[in-house]
C-alpha cells in the first residue's frame, strides 16, 4: 500500500479512517482526538467521516452514550428501530440502518483510501469489529491492515451475531477505561475476545479517547508495525 512519508523522520505516514461514536459526527470527534492526533501527528493522518443516520433527540432513558454531539447527532445504526435510538445494552432481535453504514464506509474507502488502518470510537469501533470480519470474510471492499478499537463492544442484536461467528485475525489494538461508565470495561474486553492475539490497552479514565504519555508508548509501539 503507498504511503507518504513525514519530513521529520521519513517514517511512513498511516492512513486512518476513523468511525465516530453515537451522537457524534466527524467534527466533534476530530475536536475529541485532537490529543490523540497531535501525538501521533508524525506516524498518522485520522480521516473522520460521518455516519449515515441523523440521530433525533434524545431520550435521557434511552440513550447509549453520554458523551454527544448536540450539532447534527448521527449513529451507525439503531437498536430500536421503532424509536431510532440505540443503546448499547439492548438484546434486540431487529436493528436498522447498518446496512447503509456499511455502503457509507464503503464508498470512503472507495472515494478517500487507500488506508492503512481505521479506528473506531464506542459504536464506531463496534462498528469497527464488523468491518473486520467482513474483510476477512471476503469482502473486497474493505482492504486494511489493523484496526484500532477506543471503548468498543459486541453488538448484542441477534441480526449482528454473523459477525462475531468466527476468530477474527486481523492485528488489533483494544482501548478502554477503567471507570467508564457507558461502555464498562468488561463489555470492551468481551469484544476483544473475538480477535485473535488482541493487544489491550487500559487507562484509569471514563468514556473518551486516551492520549497521554502512558498510552503513547503502547500507540506507538502498535503502530510502528505498520509502517517499516
Amino acid at each position: 500500500m503507498a504511503a507518504s512519508l513525514s519530513v521529520s523522520s521519513s517514517r511512513p505516514v498511516l492512513r486512518l479512517l476513523a468511525l465516530h461514536g453515537y451522537r457524534q459526527n466527524e467534527r466533534s470527534f476530530r475536536e475529541k482526538t485532537g490529543a490523540l492526533r497531535k501525538i501521533l501527528k508524525a506516524r498518522v493522518d485520522i480521516i473522520s467521516i460521518n455516519a449515515p443516520l441523523v440521530v433525533p433527540e434524545p431520550d435521557v432513558h434511552r440513550d447509549g452514550e453520554l458523551d454527544c454531539s448536540r450539532d447534527d447527532p448521527r449513529g451507525w445504526w439503531f437498536s430500536d428501530p421503532q424509536n431510532n435510538s440505540f443503546n448499547a445494552m439492548d438484546e434486540a432481535r431487529t436493528c436498522s440502518g447498518l446496512e447503509d453504514s456499511i455502503e457509507t464506509v464503503a464508498k470512503a474507502f472507495s472515494e478517500l483510501g487507500p488506508f492503512h488502518g481505521v479506528l473506531g470510537f464506542s459504536q464506531g469501533a463496534a462498528m469497527v469489529a464488523m468491518l473486520c470480519a467482513l474483510m476477512q470474510a471476503g469482502d473486497t471492499r474493505f482492504q486494511f491492515d489493523f484496526a484500532v478499537l477506543v471503548a468498543g463492544f459486541k453488538s448484542r442484536s441477534v441480526e449482528h451475531e454473523k459477525y462475531y461467528q468466527h476468530p477474527i485475525l486481523v492485528p488489533s489494538l483494544h482501548v478502554f477505561g477503567e471507570t467508564d461508565r457507558v461502555i464498562p470495561g468488561h463489555m470492551s474486553q468481551e469484544l476483544a475476545l473475538h480477535f485473535e492475539k488482541p493487544v489491550i490497552l487500559t487507562h484509569g479514565g471514563g468514556h473518551f479517547v486516551p492520549a497521554s504519555a502512558p498510552q503513547k508508548k503502547i500507540y506507538f509501539e502498535f503502530l510502528d508495525a505498520f509502517s517499516k
